[in-house]
């Protein structure tokens, strides 16, 4: 055995020690609220090993919860998991580390491209509204910052509604980036999500058990919704949306937890086989 075996190795063996008790609720807790601190939304990076993007979240009493993007073939991610096989491969090579398994769904029919069976041996998966479809059958991938909206109503109501068929078609977990608006419309993000509006996303994430993310890199999906979802009883998830070294900060995600007074009931936990959405859901 090399030396640069023995001491990945050891590492990984000393972050099973320091994050196998998270999953218990016993480490990686808030210290006030006694929340599991769990960073479902991390993305892995070409340039830093997945050991070591575990190790630095370790290190600020964060389990992870690793995703790579999955779908039908054909869309613009370099790593696109599209078949069984790639899924296999994702999921043995996150076996050997104290991580959540999981894939970023993309496109209401990725489904079709795995068979429930490879899909259920992932703890979870998340999807979002990002890539929004056009009348034409285009797809606009809203978080480019060149984005242009012509008729915001409209939009906003053709945007809600996109949310809604993401939670009831696509047999998921978590909803991620709730409420993300284009960067042109931002700024009146209080006055476009009105009450009516988020009520239709908190509806159906009730009707479908889809828990909701706070998510930190973009502050969603404030206060008003989650207050609203709270108490409409849904389960909520922390989020970075970050890659590499930046993933477990979850600052945000804790600052809100403690404002709104979420315990470790109000936290999404991850599904066990034979109740995985993808198993008991129809589609």
């Amino acid at each position: 055995m090399s030396t640069r075996t023995t001491r990945r190795t050891f590492a990984l063996g000393m972050l099973a020690h320091a994050l196998g008790a998270a999953t218990h609720g016993s480490e990686g807790d808030d210290p006030d609220l006694g929340l599991p601190l769990v960073d479902y939304h991390a993305h892995p990076a070409d340039d830093v090993p997945l050991d070591r993007q575990v190790a630095e979240a370790a290190a600020r009493g964060v389990k992870l919860g690793i995703v790579e993007h999955a779908g039908k073939p054909g869309q613009n991610y370099p790593h696109l998991i599209s078949s069984d096989e790639a899924m296999r491969a994702w999921i043995a090579r996150l076996a050997p580390l104290p991580v959540y398994k999981g894939i970023q769904a993309e496109g209401l029919d990725w489904p079709e491209a795995f068979s429930k069976q490879v899909v259920a041996e992932l703890d979870y998966v998340l999807s979002d509204a990002l890539t929004l479809p056009e009348p034409d059958g285009s797809r606009t991938e809203i978080w480019r910052p060149w984005v242009k909206v012509d008729n915001k109503q409209k939009w906003m109501d053709r945007y809600v509604e996109f949310n809604v068929e993401v939670i009831e078609r696509e047999p998921i977990d978590i909803l991620a980036n709730p409420l993300f608006l284009p960067e042109c419309i931002r700024a009146e993000f209080d006055a476009l999500w009105t009450e009516q509006r988020m009520r239709r996303i908190i509806d159906a994430a009730v009707k479908h058990r889809v828990a909701i993310e706070i998510n930190s890199r973009y502050r969603l999906p404030g206060e008003r919704f989650l207050r609203m979802a709270k108490e409409a009883g849904l389960k909520f998830s922390f989020g970075s949306n970050m890659t590499g070294l930046n993933s477990g900060r979850i600052e945000y995600c804790v600052e809100v937890a403690r404002k709104l007074g979420l315990t470790a009931e109000h936290l999404f936990l991850p599904a066990p086989r034979g109740l995985k959405p993808i198993e008991v859901r129809q589609f």
